[in-house]
């Protein structure tokens, strides 16, 4: 098992959207995050800095890397769009976090 942790940034006054996107996740796009092998999935959010905290577990074989090339995530991305820092494709702009600790 693989703990994944990454940072992302929402857009000032985009956190209820956001949470009520969320909280309405399409059922195709949880399944293929399943079919990869990520369960254990959570994203917390710093009023302060705007930062969304993601936290996953991911199985040894996963297939994670290949979700950014599945049709419901980019119509995903499309969605969110308006909510989040992205990349001209839509992508969210995240940046991996390193462990420093972990205790079970």
């Amino acid at each position: 098992m693989i703990r994944n942790a990454f940072k992302m940034k929402l857009k000032p006054g985009c956190v209820e959207e956001y949470k009520k996107r969320h909280d309405e996740i399409w059922p195709e796009l949880a399944q293929v995050h399943t079919d990869a092998g990520i369960f254990d999935y959570s994203i917390y959010f710093d009023e302060e800095s705007l930062m969304l905290f993601a936290f996953q577990k991911l199985t040894d074989d996963n297939t994670a890397d290949n979700l950014r090339n599945l049709e419901v995530v980019r119509k995903w991305w499309d969605y969110m769009q308006d909510l989040m820092e992205t990349h001209p494709d839509g992508m969210p702009v995240f940046q991996p976090l390193r462990e420093v600790f972990h205790m079970d």
